[in-house]
């Protein structure tokens, strides 16, 4: 191998040596801002959708109300809320992180890009924490969270992370023209949440009713998950609509990406 060859492969990695040191440092940054600079910080962030997720418990079983399907309320509600959460949390959150980190895009080694990308892998692994915290707290409990189809479920949670993602760069794009999007966004959550099925079975509805609640990517991803845990479901999920919806929002926040750089440069 001749001296120029060994040139652009070294110019190539050093490219990516700073890349990979601008991300790791922009991950820090979002932690440590978001999170007040302390584990107990990101310990609450980790918490919250946990938290989340027993208050429903908490208050279904006050009420006496029993599981729509199978014979533990937490199971339930875990299988709903949890994939939910998560592509709710890494939508808005991935829209939120371009204006916390506007200031950081007038450096040349920083992208918008970059700071999408980072805000992205936070919230992944805060994601699975709370996950595995959830996973925990069921064992504890003596509950069995583990699904008899781990691949089916775990593919589901994916798609809810996918989902999330497109919907988050989307978001960006939105947030950029119209900043009153961030309080928006957090009223089309709540309406997304409420008939997503996280408290009940959508699949009782009417044909006519179920068929338009189907065409909320979210029913169809907690769907996805539950059928890891109830086999027995009589429901369908429509896994391509799910994944095309998921890479046809991505592809369009990263398409308006570039109008967003031309609009805060």
């Amino acid at each position: 191998m001749t001296p120029s060859d060994q040139l652009p492969r070294n110019s190539e990695r050093s490219q990516m040596e700073s890349y990979l040191h601008v991300l790791h440092a922009l991950i820090l940054r979002d932690m440590r801002t978001r999170f007040g600079g302390s584990h107990w910080g990101y310990a609450v962030v980790v918490l919250w959708p946990v938290a989340h997720v027993f208050m429903l418990v908490l208050i279904f079983t006050l009420r006496g109300v029993p599981s729509p399907i199978g014979n533990s309320r937490p199971l339930f509600f875990a299988t709903g809320a949890v994939p939910v959460l998560a592509f709710q949390y890494i939508a808005r959150e991935v829209m939120k992180a371009v204006a916390s980190n506007r200031p950081l895009t007038y450096y040349p080694q920083v992208k918008l890009f970059d700071v999408i990308i980072s805000r992205i892998l936070v919230e992944i692994v805060t994601g699975f924490l709370g996950l595995l915290t959830v996973f925990s707290i069921l064992f504890a409990a003596g509950i069995n969270p583990m699904p008899l189809d781990p691949f089916t479920s775990m593919c589901g949670y994916l798609a809810a992370i996918l989902l999330g993602i497109g919907v988050g760069t989307v978001n960006v794009c939105i947030a950029a023209y119209f900043p009153a999007w961030h309080f928006g966004f957090i009223l089309f959550t709540i309406i997304v949440y409420t008939t997503s099925g996280v408290m009940f079975l959508p699949n009782y509805f009417p044909d006519k009713i179920y068929d338009v609640l189907k065409y909320n990517p979210a029913v169809q991803i907690i769907e996805w998950v539950r059928l890891g845990y109830y086999p027995g479901m009589p429901v369908t999920v429509d896994y391509t609509y799910v994944i095309f919806f998921g890479l046809t929002t991505l592809l369009i926040g990263l398409v308006l990406e570039h109008e967003v750089v031309r609009k805060i440069s």
